[in-house]
């Protein structure tokens, strides 16, 4: 079969497929599902460019359902052949153009190889008429889901919701897998960790549109032991029940029947299927699929149980994730201390999780007044980021507090005190930490000097007010807790009026992307812009504009200024 194509390149032919094709888009694709190839023809029906289309996954690129909503992976018959290596052919389907809009097509798709030799597909597209067939494809789509077709979907309901452990996440790719292909309503109720009932989401299938109805949404009654309606009867776990025209029609027995009916009426719903959303150990809420009409499209309550039993296992799933963020954020809150209010100084800190963690980590800093005036500043990063790093940060930065407040030591005198402590009394293993001494700088505008160690920790940086930046790269010892026994250094440095004084932990600075050089340079650039702004401005800026955007680590950030 030759196919028309900008580059001259040719196919091969389908089994029993014709032995010319005239005026067919061409898409050539790898092993992976990729484009590599786009003929002129595929170009002027889609509006692309060949050049932005090529390495695309061509599915999530183009391919559309008739409303315009990506088809699911699981139930695409084109991907279905292609991971056969099998040819198939479509009467209809739905391809995303450059401007936005939908083009109907018939499709083919045949086993074929790439100029690299690589085994991959061709699919043809045949732009389908208007008109062409509606009544057959409409007729199509009415159909009751195949047995094929339901697996299809549950293994999608279970793969798009355990992959999210936010709770507005799952629900809204829940409402996105049922509306419109199931019902064209559906109405989430949780039952809140109070025990009170609260809609969650309603969600409404309309010109084409999947449209969020907020003013439906918030607190409902509570759930009454003895209504026998389906609502009140699913949030007790019962099982899953049909509702119909006549179900509210009566008196209510329950203010949560009232809400139930005002449901209805404002809705128009006549038809509902309402499931029971089961955890482990308790009913999370309930699922509910509404129609106006057509009653046998919300009929299959066997499926829908399915898909409120998958919900409900990542819906729990995510509750505890989120629940175990709220307890290490009070961890956190109690872990971090306050800032002192030191005349003659300015102090400023931030602290950022890492965003596949914990809420704590072994990130951490710290600043306290000394008995011999001085103002001690630390900022440390122990190893690891999850709870059990950051309760040994917290025994490291006690005793850190302890051998400071103790002796009347230069800062490495104080640092070597707690690494021989620290193999034999903590659970860190290992940690780099940079502990200094702020000396002077009160307001009878003396001088200001630091003196600090650093034990194998990013260096300090120093700005002016003018914006010059400089990295305090003293003789870096080892980490604390690697057994060296080693002669730690000190190192000073006069503090000018208006300069800030920065100490960061690796987070803000390291990147998968580029050199930890590139990362230092950054952030030097940008703290000498940020010179003159306001302590807290320059710290929010800074975490803006320097973090990387694929960091997966912890930042703690103290900076401290000198007034003029």
């Amino acid at each position: 079969m030759t196919v028309p194509s900008g580059d001259g390149h040719g196919g091969r032919q389908p089994s029993g497929g014709p032995t010319q094709v005239h005026g067919a888009g061409m898409l050539l694709l790898d092993d992976q599902a990729r484009i590599v190839e786009v003929n002129r023809e595929a170009e002027r029906m889609l509006g692309f460019r060949a050049a932005e289309l090529l390495g695309d996954d061509a599915h999530d690129r183009l391919h559309r359902d008739q409303h315009g909503h990506t088809t699911p992976r699981s139930s695409c018959p084109a991907l279905r052949a292609y991971h056969s290596g099998r040819p198939a052919q479509g009467e209809w389907g739905w391809y995303e153009c450059g401007d936005g809009t939908l083009l109907p097509v018939r499709w083919l798709i045949t086993p074929c190889r790439t100029a690299d030799g690589v085994e991959g597909a061709m699919i043809l597209l045949h732009e389908h008429a208007p008109g062409a067939g509606e009544d057959e494809r409409e007729a199509a789509e009415e159909e009751p889901l195949s047995e094929l077709d339901r697996l299809a979907l549950l293994a999608e309901v279970t793969t798009t919701l355990t992959s999210t452990l936010d709770v507005q996440e799952a629900l809204r790719r829940l409402t996105r897998l049922v509306v419109p292909r199931l019902a064209d309503w559906a109405i989430i109720d949780l039952i809140t960790e109070g025990d009170e009932v609260w809609r969650a989401s309603v969600v409404h299938y309309e010109d084409g549109d999947l449209v969020i109805r907020d003013d439906l949404q918030g607190p409902m009654p509570p759930i009454p032991q003895e209504s026998g309606m389906p609502l009140s009867r699913a949030l007790r776990g019962a099982a899953s029940t049909l509702a119909g025209p006549e179900t509210y029609q009566g008196p209510p027995d329950a203010g949560i029947a009232v809400a139930q009916r005002k449901l209805f009426e404002v809705t128009g719903m006549r038809y509902a299927a309402i499931a029971p959303i089961h955890g482990v150990r308790e009913v999370l809420g309930a699922l509910t699929l509404g129609q106006a009409e057509r009653p046998e499209r919300v009929a299959d309550l066997a499926l829908l149980e399915d898909i409120a039993r998958r919900a409900g296992l990542a819906l729990e799933n995510a509750r505890l994730y989120q629940r175990q963020r709220r307890v290490t954020e009070t961890m956190q809150r109690h872990l971090l201390p306050q800032l002192p209010h030191e005349p003659g100084l300015q102090m400023a800190v931030r602290y950022v999780a890492a965003p596949e963690g914990s809420e704590v980590g072994g990130d951490w800093y710290d600043a306290f007044p000394l008995p011999d005036e001085t103002v001690a500043v630390a900022i440390g990063d122990v190893v690891g980021h999850d709870a059990d790093a950051a309760a040994a940060m917290a025994q490291v930065r006690n005793m850190l507090r302890a051998y400071a407040w103790s002796y009347e030591e230069p800062p490495s005198g104080i640092v070597d005190r707690l690494d021989q402590a620290m193999r034999n009394m903590t659970d860190a293993s290992l940690a780099t930490l940079i502990f200094g001494r702020i000396e002077g700088g009160g307001e009878d505008g003396k001088s200001c000097r630091v003196s600090w160690t650093n034990a194998g920790h990013p260096p300090p940086l120093l700005v002016t007010h003018d914006g010059a930046a400089q990295f305090l790269d003293s003789t870096v010892d080892p980490l604390i807790g690697a057994g060296l026994a080693v002669g730690r250094e000190d190192a000073a440095v006069e503090l000018p009026p208006l300069c800030t004084l920065l100490f960061y932990t690796d987070g803000l600075i390291e990147s998968r992307s580029h050199a930890l050089s590139e990362g230092l340079d950054r952030l030097s650039q940008h703290a000498a812009a940020l010179a003159r702004r306001p302590l807290d401005t320059f710290c929010d800026l800074l975490l803006s504009r320097v973090r990387p955007d694929d960091n997966d680590d912890d930042v703690a950030l103290l900076a401290v200024r000198r007034p003029g």
